[in-house]
Parts: structure tokens; sequence; C-alpha cells
């Protein structure tokens, strides 16, 4: 993904094919959001603003972090949902095939579900680190910091969505309780990046 053109992979999503699709948009939009982060640190280093510099260079360090990790959970998600779907093509004649191909399905459903839940995680540090800025960034470029927690947000919302649509197939209890208390986490991240736009906007009608 990380080689393929932009417009070019938009092509790829809006085509008659399943991958990509609202996961590796999800992760992407954890991506551009960790890129804005390291924009406004990047705005907040020298001259005026040399006393935070160290602070600043550490969040843009992580940003980049966080937004390589989310390309990687992009194909990851594409991945994830071609083992699903070959795990539903399997053959199931016999009773034998049958029980093989729904332990295949569960263990394809587990393996879904987890690039969504790294792009939550992903996308709530972003979060947290926008509501470090919206306080310290430079207020020239606050406004992207806005932009970087909404789009957070849409990542947050996003992963929630896919983590539901594959637990509501897993059969699993413990793995179901787990993603469930992930989604409550992420609910609250939700908040948080409001919380931060909320605060951007207050200081732009100053």
């Amino acid at each position: 993904m990380e080689e393929q053109p932009i417009g070019s992979w938009l092509a790829d999503l809006a085509s008659r094919s399943p991958a990509p699709g609202g996961g590796a948009v999800a992760a992407l939009c954890a991506a551009t959001a960790a890129g804005l982060i390291g924009m406004v640190a990047s705005y907040t280093t020298g001259g005026r603003w040399s006393d935070r510099e160290q602070h600043m260079r550490q969040v843009a360090d992580e940003a980049s972090t966080l937004r390589a990790g989310a390309l990687t959970a992009a194909q990851d998600d594409v991945t994830a949902f071609q083992a699903v779907s070959a795990a539903y093509g399997l053959p199931s004649a016999s009773d034998g095939e049958r029980g093989e191909r729904s332990a295949a399905i569960q263990r394809a459903l587990v393996g879904a579900a987890e690039p969504p839940v790294r792009t939550g995680e992903l996308a709530a540090r972003v979060i947290e680190l926008a509501g470090d800025l919206a306080q310290t960034g430079n207020p020239n470029v606050v406004s992207d910091v806005a932009v970087a927690a909404s789009v957070a947000r849409a990542a947050l919302e996003s992963a929630i969505i896919n983590i539901e649509i594959n637990a509501a197939q897993i059969r699993e209890p413990a793995v179901s309780a787990r993603l469930g208390q992930t989604v409550k986490d992420f609910e609250s991240a939700i908040a948080a990046a409001e919380q931060v736009v909320a605060a951007v906007r207050e200081k732009i009608r100053r």
C-alpha cells in the first residue's frame, strides 16, 4: 500500500472488489491523522518554540511510528479479509469438511478483528497527542490539530464497526468479551476527540 499511488488505491477501493474495504479505510484515516500530528509538532520547533522543541520532536517521532503502524494495519486488514473469504470457500460436503470449515472461519474471524483493534488503538493515541498539541502546539496550525482529532475519531468509529461485525460471528465467549471491552474503551476515546475539537474551535473564536 505504501508504494501505491493514492489515486490507484482509491480506484481499487471503488471497484467491485471486497478488499480494500472499510477496515483499510479506517486505518488510512488513522495514518492521515497521525501525519497531521507530525506536521503540527514540526511547526512547533525552533525560534520561539525552542523551549518545547525536544518534546515536539518526540511527538513527531511517535506520530511517524503511528502513521507507519496504521499503514501496516490497512494492509493487514486486506490480508485478514482474504483469509475470511478463503475460509468460507472451503468445501463442506461432509460432516468432517463442515467441521473443518467452521473452525477455519472462526480462526479467520478472530484474525480479522485484530487489524481494526490495532487501528483503534493507534487512533486513540493520536487523539491523546492531539489533546496535548491543542494546548502546546503552534497556534498558527491549531486547526490541523482539530482535523487530526476529527479524522482519528472517524478511524475509531470505523474500527468499532469492523470489530463488531466480526465479533457478532465469533463463538468464543472470551474473545467476544475482550472485543466488547475494546469497543467500550474506543468509545471513551471518541469522547476525548470531541473535547479536542471543541477546545480548538473555542480558541479559534477568541
